[in-house]
């Protein structure tokens, strides 16, 4: 279970760094008028995001977290700075061996 956790925690802040990035890219967008950033950031965010689906899946998993909570580590990916505050709320838990 380490692994997976070790995992799911790379790609957590992977995912958090690469939302913040694609907000601001996409103030670019619209207020600088300069879409070319959100062209390349969007794209390479929602492969990692779907790598961090994959990884909080397996880790779920493994943990025997509950649909709900499950569901919920895989929509923290999508608000930011959410991905942070949810990977050290998973860290807590599978550490403690409670179940989401």
């Amino acid at each position: 279970m380490n692994g997976a956790l070790s995992r799911f925690r790379f790609m957590a802040y992977v995912v958090g760094v690469g939302l913040l990035v694609l907000v601001v890219a996409m103030l670019f967008k619209y207020v600088g008028d300069a879409p070319g950033l959100v062209k390349v950031v969007g794209p390479v965010h929602g492969f990692l995001y779907a790598i961090y689906l994959v990884l909080a899946v397996d880790l779920g998993l493994k943990a025997r977290w509950s649909i709900k909570g499950t569901i919920l580590v895989l929509l923290a990916g999508t608000i930011p700075f959410l991905s942070f505050y949810a990977e050290r709320k998973v860290v807590e838990r599978v550490r403690e061996g409670v179940p989401l």
